[in-house]
């Protein structure tokens, strides 16, 4: 027996198992889950996980087809390199979309203030692509390298969009922000910028939505000025014409005097 034992590996195995009998039934129960039938609710979650991703990624596709959109048009309307172009327009959305912005908003603002010209500086000292005065909203550049980066285009544009979001919400209006921001909040008016930006606005968004947008908007051409002459007065229309006064010479005329009228000089 314990000869055979050591030369037959499976009777060895099949008098262990008799005398040392392993639960493998229960241990089957332990380790294997049972096969439940989903639940209408785990069902729905499923579907909803499901058709969300699906419209974040179509978000994400229609994101870039816009962008690819908008950055043509401002390389073109404000003659900025295609790459460069591409840069700024990439930021001003990954900026809007952390800070709940519009990223058409962002950079309607870029282009009245700069021109997408990221060394653009005021007399006031206003910097960068958004103009930034960088003195006064110091505190919101301490994230970004401090003050003096202000001509740095990632920080300028988020400093930026940050200080734009703050007027917004506190005058409650994008109007209103936008006066706030170019410094007219105690002003009467703002000499036109909101409305420069706001049509900036309208125009990307014509953009963005794969509108053909001319990239050089005609100017408005002012409406020909009509002359009225004045009425003539009966009391004018009464009056005779005035005639020049006249004098009279005599001439000889083979003896005899002829006159001749000749107006007075200077009439």
């Amino acid at each position: 027996m314990l000869a055979l034992l050591y030369t037959n590996d499976s009777f060895a195995k099949r008098v262990s198992e008799m005398l040392h009998p392993q639960p493998t039934v229960i241990v089957a129960a332990e380790t294997v889950a049972p096969v439940v039938a989903p639940t209408p609710k785990a069902v729905a979650e499923a579907v909803a996980v499901e058709t969300t991703h699906l419209r974040d990624s179509h978000a994400r596709l229609g994101n870039s087809k816009q962008q690819q959109y908008v950055t043509n048009w401002l390389s073109k309307r404000y003659r900025v390199a295609g790459d460069a172009a591409n840069m700024l327009v990439s930021t001003a959305y990954l900026t809007a979309h952390e800070l709940k912005l519009d990223p058409l908003l962002i950079l309607a603002v870029m282009a009245i203030e700069s021109g997408l010209n990221p060394f653009a500086e005021s007399p006031m000292g206003a910097k960068g692509l958004m103009q930034v005065m960088a003195k006064v909203h110091h505190d919101k550049f301490e994230d970004v390298g401090g003050p003096q980066a202000a001509l740095n285009p990632v920080a300028n544009i988020r400093v930026g969009a940050l200080i734009l979001k703050d007027y917004v919400k506190r005058t409650g209006s994008v109007e209103g922000g936008l006066k706030t921001y170019v410094g007219a909040a105690n002003l009467e008016t703002d000499s036109g910028y909101g409305n420069k930006v706001l049509n900036e606005y309208r125009l990307l968004k014509k953009v963005s939505s794969g509108q053909n947008v001319p990239v050089r908007t005609p100017r408005a051409t002012p409406a020909p000025a009509i002359i009225v002459a004045a009425k003539q007065t009966e009391t004018d229309a009464a009056k005779p014409e005035a005639t020049p006064m006249q004098e009279t010479k005599t001439v000889s005329n083979g003896g005899a005097q002829v006159p001749n009228v000749e107006p007075l000089a200077g009439l």
